[in-house]
């Protein structure tokens, strides 16, 4: 990061170092992957931590961790791709480059739950009570992982010459803003919003724990699914490499989604006073995940 202090006296852009943290011969160290690696290894142990707070056997986190990364990865690798199709297929030996960046949140939460369901149905336990204790995680992980998109100088927003702006190397930028320098920090304002919603998931599990009220099962990851889509919402209307479909930004679209299905959820839960539908039934759903 560059200060820059030639407008105001607190004013400062950011500039990335580059994607590559160190080379050894035939070895790259990137950034991008040492960021997902370091928010898997948080996100396990948080929530290794949010099951012995639940009384639930962490070693079962420890089992579906493993299952979310096989999901998740690949999937936002491939929503990534089929919306980016007319680049990839000129380039199909790129496809497998995740390194280089190119992941969509939206395809990992999806390969993610995916996997969460088949994982809870598997083991006979209540799929709501692990995403409960993986929706903290997930939101961290989204707050630090965005950061890969700064040292890769991708996914930025709209020219813009704000204090916190962000330089942009030329290579980077889309043809037709080649003059412009500098851009909005989207991956900034996304992993700032990630660090609110994550220490309000954090404030609402530990409420949850003094049952006052106490929380039913789904809560924590409706409240996530609401929380992270209101941000992602108005943060995407800033990018202009957004996926599209048609004229329609799909990450918009996805995370409208999010909000609705988040909200009837919460209605089901406390409106209606209903327990989400399980792959166990709901007295057996915490007994079974404990021992």
């Amino acid at each position: 990061m560059v200060l820059d202090i030639s407008t105001l006296p607190l004013a400062f852009q950011f500039t990335s170092p580059g994607p590559v943290i160190v080379e050894i011969g035939p070895i790259t160290i990137r950034w991008y992957g040492l960021l997902i690696a370091t928010a898997v290894l948080i996100g396990v142990s948080l929530s290794q931590y949010l099951a012995k707070r639940r009384n639930v056997n962490p070693e079962l986190v420890s089992d579906l961790s493993i299952w979310l990364v096989i999901g998740a990865i690949p999937a936002a690798r491939l929503y990534y791709v089929l919306f980016q199709w007319s680049e990839y297929s000129q380039h199909p030996e790129r496809i497998i480059a995740i390194w280089q960046g190119g992941i969509a949140i939206h395809g990992a939460i999806i390969g993610g739950t995916l996997a969460a369901l088949i994982f809870a149905k598997v083991n006979q336990v209540s799929f709501w009570q692990l995403t409960d204790l993986v929706a903290p995680s997930l939101i961290l992980g989204q707050a630090i992982g965005r950061w890969g998109n700064f040292f890769n100088s991708e996914a930025f927003g709209r020219p813009t010459n704000l204090p916190w702006k962000l330089y942009i190397p030329l290579q980077n930028r889309p043809p037709t803003l080649a003059n412009f320098e500098y851009f909005h920090p989207t991956f900034l304002y996304e992993s700032l919003w990630n660090l609110i919603v994550f220490a309000l998931l954090m404030a609402l599990f530990f409420r949850g724990l003094s049952g006052k009220p106490r929380l039913r099962l789904g809560t924590l990851f409706l409240a996530y699914l609401v929380a992270y889509s209101f941000g992602r919402l108005w943060i995407e209307g800033f990018r202009i490499d957004s996926l599209m479909l048609g004229p329609l930004r799909i990450a918009q679209v996805v995370s409208l989604s999010g909000i609705l299905v988040g909200l009837a959820g919460l209605a089901w839960l406390y409106l209606l006073k209903r327990p989400l539908p399980d792959v166990v039934s709901p007295p057996n759903a915490d007994e079974r995940m404990r021992g």
